[in-house]
């Protein structure tokens, strides 16, 4: 059992010997993606040093056993520790997205509302800020479009942070993609009624310049003068970027920076990670139906939470789950519901591939 992962220890000793090589971190982008890989693939070798261990001792104590009956509650005491780490290799050699360890990009879009779901839209970005402070992220904000009553039309931030078990931003809040509906009733409603409206949410790798081959060629780069709220120099020079990827019709703008040079940086930096889902998108649609799951993410169409108001209750769609404290949500407290979806997609995974 777990033999096939001698090639992962092959890798990471190898990764070992770069990191011990002072001239790796002369290159911050080389040296980040060998850091990143290596800090996967550190459980996965200790654990299965424990697993070869405890497998040895079990060994040695059925033999002890054997021939004296006292060293029974020793035997079990391993094969229960045997039992634990199994299941946890097994967890950490399910078949994973190789992005899961990545930054994130998210993109907040308002919807079906208007004024109201742009408003949500502000409630969906303050919910994914508190939750990245609780994780000890870092949160940077790409590019937005706000509303005159404070919500946004559209707004992109990168969150950054390390990853725990080879899962990072990514991983952990890429189930959060998809359509957000909300039952309130809205700031501007004067009588009082419940809408309903909803926000979108796409959630993307970012991925590093090198990683995405993008030809000049493909791309239709246009600059404009930024609109909305902004200091002197922001509204009034041509500053603000708009890129089109040609081949695929792909789109993104940015305008939040004060120089076109800094705004272009962001906009190709949006496009990569949109190519990267929608490549990952394509990839699913060629796969099994259990590959298709996971990676619905990418599809904005789906419906996958209901956030209601009156009855402080909130419903994720997927797979049923309810709880009702949606003002603690909102305020960030959405790791439980992260991880029953995680748990989820790891029992798919695991269905997929037949398990261990």
């Amino acid at each position: 059992m777990f033999d096939n992962a001698q090639p992962l220890i092959d890798e990471f000793r190898d990764l070992e010997r770069q990191l011990a090589d002072p001239a790796l971190h002369s290159d911050m982008a080389r040296s980040r993606k060998v850091g990143r890989r290596y800090a996967v693939l550190r459980p996965i070798v200790e654990a299965i040093d424990e697993y070869r261990r405890l497998v040895d001792d079990r060994v040695a104590a059925a033999e002890l056993a054997a021939d004296d009956p006292s060293f029974a509650d020793e035997l079990a005491d391993i094969e229960t520790q045997l039992e634990a780490v199994t299941e946890r290799l097994t967890r950490l050699l399910a078949p994973r997205d190789p992005n899961d360890d990545a930054d994130a990009l998210v993109e907040i879009k308002s919807g079906e509302g208007g004024d109201e779901s742009a408003l949500f839209a502000g409630d969906l970005l303050k919910m994914y800020t508190r939750y990245a402070e609780q994780a000890g992220w870092k949160m940077e904000l790409l590019d937005s479009q706000e509303t005159d009553l404070g919500g946004y039309k559209s707004v992109t931030v990168a969150v950054k942070g390390s990853s725990v078990n080879g899962v990072g931003p990514y991983g952990r809040l890429k189930f959060e993609g998809g359509v957000h509906r909300v039952q309130r009733v809205p700031v501007t409603e004067s009588q009082g009624r419940i809408h309903t409206s909803a926000a979108g949410v796409l959630v993307m790798p970012d991925v590093e310049a090198d990683e995405v081959e993008i030809n000049d060629d493909d791309l239709r780069i246009d600059v404009y003068r930024s609109s909305g709220p902004g200091g002197q120099g922001v509204n009034t020079t041509d500053s603000a970027v708009r890129i089109t990827h040609l081949p695929t019709g792909t789109v993104v703008a940015c305008q939040n920076e004060r120089s076109q040079l800094q705004n272009r940086e962001s906009a190709m930096r949006m496009l990569r990670a949109r190519l990267t889902a929608l490549a990952e998108a394509e990839a699913a649609s060629a796969a099994s139906e259990a590959r298709r799951s996971q990676v619905r993410t990418v599809d904005r169409s789906e419906r996958i939470r209901t956030y209601n108001f009156p009855e402080n209750r909130i419903t994720d769609h997927r797979i049923g789950f309810k709880a009702h404290n949606l003002d603690q949500v909102l305020d960030g407290a959405i790791a439980p519901l992260l991880d029953a979806l995680a748990e989820q997609d790891l029992a798919e995974r695991l269905a997929g591939s037949g398990g261990r």
